[in-house]
């Protein structure tokens, strides 16, 4: 019974991000402020070509910004197949946009609530997977390429994101759901050099029991590693050193930590820092450079009002100087 209340909790506050969504388009606003967004897993493009932010997330919606603080949205802006697996209506979390070879990647996650693949431990897993939409802009619309999928239709993935290793080749790097494994793993998988498709099969790098700081309390309230992995984002320091964010709980309270490559390639290993990067209730970053050259880090926070989970983007001012990431002080854009 907590296995199931556990699984609940989880697929509710990734569902909330998709709540408006679901409930259909909202007419866009104008000049919103960036605290004042609703936004699960916020992923921010700075765009050279156009001088423009583009932020998205969970939901399949996208905002759009001049200088970070002002934003104007949301914008429907995936034209998924409902001919495809997804369905009709796929919920959409954690996209994200990458800008490559001239065009630009929507990496998210979709799922088809209507088609069950598997029950684990009374816990229904749902058609879920990672996949990659094309556009030629930065705002959409994005559609799918040659492959209807990249992943197995099996295995429940979720949080995709694009890193071009060192052999030169471009990579989806995601994570193997828990609900079906009961040890989510951070996996890698090949993709095209135009990523219209994967090749090959994934490759576990590490499992959620491998981190020393996320953790959880068993039936009998033992402490025990926690088994959730979420939001993976990789990075190189000043120095080369490959390392990547990603984000689990301890017990109740979602948190973000950060690993490093032994190898500098994500082969790894990969060795876990001992605590966290983020304060507590912050979580499913992002880096990125402003259009004038400074870092940030994007996060969501996760608070309960009144029992209902509420995740707002915020901004963190960070470094990469050195051999690793250092999180600084809190950004916030116009002042």
């Amino acid at each position: 019974m907590k296995h199931l209340f556990a699984a609940s909790i989880i697929c509710l506050l990734f569902s909330i991000g998709s709540y408006a969504q679901e409930r259909g388009p909202r007419a866009p606003r104008t000049n919103v402020l960036i605290d004042s967004i609703v936004l699960s897993d916020p992923f921010i493009l700075a765009d050279k070509k156009t001088s423009m932010y583009y932020m998205t997330g969970t939901g399949g919606m996208l905002w759009k910004s001049k200088d970070l603080k002002y934003w104007d949205g949301p914008y429907a802006v995936a034209k998924t197949d409902p001919k495809s697996w997804m369905g009709p209506a796929p919920m959409i979390w954690a996209a994200e946009i990458h800008a490559y070879k001239n065009k630009y990647y929507y990496f998210a996650t979709f799922t088809n609530r209507a088609v069950k693949i598997d029950s684990v431990r009374g816990n229904a897993i749902e058609r879920r997977a990672c996949h990659v939409l094309v556009s030629d802009s930065p705002d959409g619309p994005y559609v799918p390429m040659k492959d209807s999928i990249y992943l197995p239709a099996n295995m429940p993935t979720l949080d995709g994101t694009l890193w071009v290793d060192k052999d030169g080749k471009p990579y989806m790097v995601y994570c193997y759901e828990w609900l079906q494994n009961w040890n989510g793993t951070i996996e890698k998988i090949e993709l095209k050099p135009d990523l219209s498709g994967s090749i090959g099969s994934g490759k576990v790098l590490f499992r959620a029991s491998e981190s020393p700081w996320s953790r959880e309390k068993d039936e009998q309230g033992k402490d025990r590693p926690n088994k959730v992995t979420d939001g993976p984002y990789l990075f190189n320091t000043g120095t080369g050193r490959l390392g990547m964010i990603w984000t689990s709980w301890i017990h109740d309270v979602y948190t973000q930590g950060v690993a490093y490559s032994k190898s500098g390639t994500l082969d790894g290993p990969w060795v876990h820092e001992k605590d966290p990067i983020t304060p507590s209730n912050f979580g499913h970053g992002m880096l990125f450079k402003t259009l004038d050259g400074k870092l940030l880090m994007s996060v969501h926070s996760h608070k309960s009002i009144n029992g209902r989970y509420l995740r707002i983007p915020h901004l963190f001012e960070v470094s990469l100087s050195g051999d690793k990431l250092v999180l600084g002080q809190r950004y916030i854009p116009g002042t």
